[in-house]
């Protein structure tokens, strides 16, 4: 027993170093490669170095998962401190709510949509209303409205992916920081956020601000709204 248990300690804490030192490399290489999305190079990484070590995957994720998803509850709370650090000063508030409206309302009827316009099942219908926002909050919403909670967060896990990939690409000629941050927390969450804080401290605060403001609203509207579709 004392052996097993010594066996899945010692594969958590090399899980997390290796994943650590994938983060690192990433963060260095997106540094000195400008519109090199971080999040995608350090998974890539993680799957060179499994691959290298002769490690399966499936027993990585088993020592891995528990860890960052235990750390993951914890970083969505300290997004308050950069949150705490901004300034609204000269902005215009009014506009600023009515895009953060149309982005929430947006990001889950859009795919909601698409799915019901390419007749998936039910199940897929509920776990694309979770597509906008973070985790955390995606995983607790597809609870309440008992959507699939593994289709919820592969949904939340590439749509935050492609969102972080393609950022730079479509920011070539968008120069300021907080819309490019806005845009990233409202539409990719925690990897736009991530993408957001190596392209500025101010995208990255917007960012987070973005990712805080769009979970809150989705996971109040997107519940009530599934309850009262069931009604109808």
């Amino acid at each position: 027993m004392m052996i097993a248990q010594s066996s899945v300690l010692l594969s958590t804490i090399a899980a997390f170093i290796l994943t650590l030192i994938a983060h690192v490399i990433a963060r260095i290489m997106a540094k000195r490669i400008p519109g090199l999305p971080m999040v995608i190079t350090a998974m890539v990484l993680v799957i060179l170095f499994l691959f290298i070590l002769q490690w399966d995957y499936e027993a990585y994720y088993q020592v891995a998962k528990p860890v960052f998803d235990h750390l993951l509850g914890y970083v969505t709370v300290l997004l308050a401190i950069p949150l705490a650090a901004m300034n609204f000063k000269g902005l215009p508030l009014k506009r600023l709510s009515v895009i953060i409206a149309l982005a929430t309302v947006i990001g889950a009827l859009l795919p909601m949509g698409m799915a019901y316009l390419f007749s998936m099942s039910h199940e897929t219908f509920l776990a694309f209303a979770t597509r906008s926002v973070t985790t955390p909050i995606g995983l607790s919403v597809a609870a309440i409205i008992k959507a699939p909670l593994a289709m919820a967060n592969l949904i939340i896990i590439v749509s935050g992916l492609l969102g972080a990939g393609v950022a730079r690409f479509l920011f070539r000629r968008v120069e300021d920081d907080r819309a490019k941050g806005l845009a990233l927390g409202l539409t990719a969450h925690a990897f736009g956020t991530v993408e957001a804080w190596q392209i500025s401290t101010t995208a990255g605060r917007y960012a987070a601000f973005g990712l805080a403001v769009n979970g809150l609203i989705t996971a109040v509207w997107v519940p009530i709204f599934i309850t009262a579709m069931s009604l109808s």
